[in-house]
């Protein structure tokens, strides 16, 4: 696949692994450039570095499968296999890590199969899998960090401790190394892609390239929009969720309690030593119901005449509180 479309890209493996026709094995190989993706059932808020990811205007996106978050950037390699269901192949990932794991062993690299989900050189990860099934196929897609800058993905996912407290599931920070940091002769993404291409075609002989009609593309494009470029799907999946945060302000200390459920403001209550006219409770009621989507929260405070509420507080830092704290 040529297009490094996180929401595309993610788009296309959904349609073939639900809706296309006829349901035959497939592998993909492909890319997504300056993207975090989260797992099914996690609180995206949770998972990301906000101010670095709106600095930096990193996508943001939920997949199918569970686990935890990933940075991707064009270091690194992202492989899908979509098969028919069989008894020894669901979740069981090593399966579909093994032709990984020769490519690196051509190398001269020792990797190896580790815990749940993952592969390490020198006890260090540099790829990530998961999976999920529906009745009839599976979808197993892996991460391969070939050459991905480490220390970018590091302030991407980097979180407060002890700022949410939820049910979601928590990613589990690794050690991580990328490919090319143990080749004397670094690759690059094409030249590793055709040698994973070459293990598994070993495997599976009879593989032919996959057709994707003008009318596939046009229900990949529907889909795109609707789920995976969709705020609601990325953002408001999220699990409810307790938030708390404070920040020193030139007109007073401010914090905020908020009830997230679904990306929107179940209840809010702000605490402080600043100064107001309005009785903040008024203030405090605009918010129920707000989703707390980066497009729409300053023009929404904007609204709200904060500084009636808090004075020599203005909107931009009550956005840059809940947002950024």
């Amino acid at each position: 696949m040529k297009s490094t479309d996180p929401y595309l890209n993610l788009a296309l493996e959904n349609y073939i692994f639900e809706y296309m026709e006829p349901k035959e094995d497939c592998f993909l190989l492909w890319q997504i450039d300056n993207t975090i993706l989260v797992g099914k059932h996690q609180n995206t808020v949770e998972e990301i570095n906000c101010k670095f990811v709106d600095e930096h205007h990193i996508h943001v996106v939920r997949r199918l499968t569970g686990g935890g978050a990933v940075f991707h950037d064009l270091g690194n390699i992202n492989y899908s296999f979509i098969v028919k269901r069989q008894r020894d192949r669901d979740f069981n990932f090593a399966v579909f890590a093994e032709p990984v794991l020769r490519v690196m062993n051509n190398l001269g690299i020792k990797a190896e199969f580790s815990g749940r989900n993952d592969l390490l050189i020198d006890g260090m990860k540099f790829s990530g899998n998961a999976q999920c099934v529906n009745e009839e196929r599976l979808l197993h897609h892996g991460c391969i960090m070939v050459d991905a800058d480490v220390d970018y993905l590091s302030s991407a996912l980097q979180v407060k401790k002890k700022k949410y407290e939820s049910r979601s599931i928590k990613s589990v920070r690794s050690r991580v190394t990328s490919v090319n940091s143990h080749l004397s002769i670094p690759l690059n993404a094409a030249q590793f892609k055709k040698l994973l291409l070459q293990e598994v075609l070993k495997d599976n002989e009879n593989m032919e390239p996959l057709v994707i009609t003008e009318a596939d593309w046009e229900n990949i494009k529907k889909l795109k929009e609707k789920r995976f470029a969709a705020w609601q799907w990325n953002y408001g999946k999220s699990p409810a969720y307790n938030l708390r945060r404070e920040k020193k302000f030139p007109a007073g200390l401010v914090t905020v309690y908020m009830q997230v459920d679904k990306g929107r403001v179940e209840s809010l209550n702000f605490y402080g030593d600043f100064f107001g006219n309005k009785n903040i409770s008024e203030l405090e009621k605009k918010f129920v119901g707000l989703p707390l989507k980066r497009e729409d929260l300053l023009a929404a405070l904007e609204k709200m005449q904060i500084g009636s509420y808090m004075n020599g507080i203005s909107a931009q830092n009550i956005y840059d509180l809940i947002r950024y704290s």
